[in-house]
């Protein structure tokens, strides 16, 4: 497994954004100090940059979860593997993993 080989773990910030949105809302139970706790964590974040919202555009709708969508976007644009367990991101062509 990447994580057991020691390869870095990136968080995307897409990942903060969605997870407050959903605590606020009430559909996840999460830390309200998730951010520190990653840093703690000693996990890279990865920030939202222009480039990643172009490359969306780009993207064929096979998905159209806004958040899902940028994180295919920063995966291809770097050349990373995705966690998820949403089968339907693999469609796009990046590696996905779960």
């Amino acid at each position: 497994m990447a994580i057991e080989r020691g390869d870095p773990v990136l968080v995307s910030a897409v990942i903060l954004w969605e997870v407050a949105i959903k605590r606020q809302l009430g559909k996840l139970d999460a830390p309200t100090n998730l951010f520190d706790q990653l840093l703690g964590a000693g996990v890279e974040l990865l920030p939202i940059s222009p480039r990643h919202a172009d490359r969306v555009a780009t993207l064929p709708l096979h998905h159209r979860d806004p958040f899902d969508r940028l994180l295919i976007a920063q995966a291809d644009c770097y050349r990373l593997t995705l966690v998820t367990a949403d089968r339907e991101l693999g469609r796009y062509g990046v590696p996905v993993i779960w």
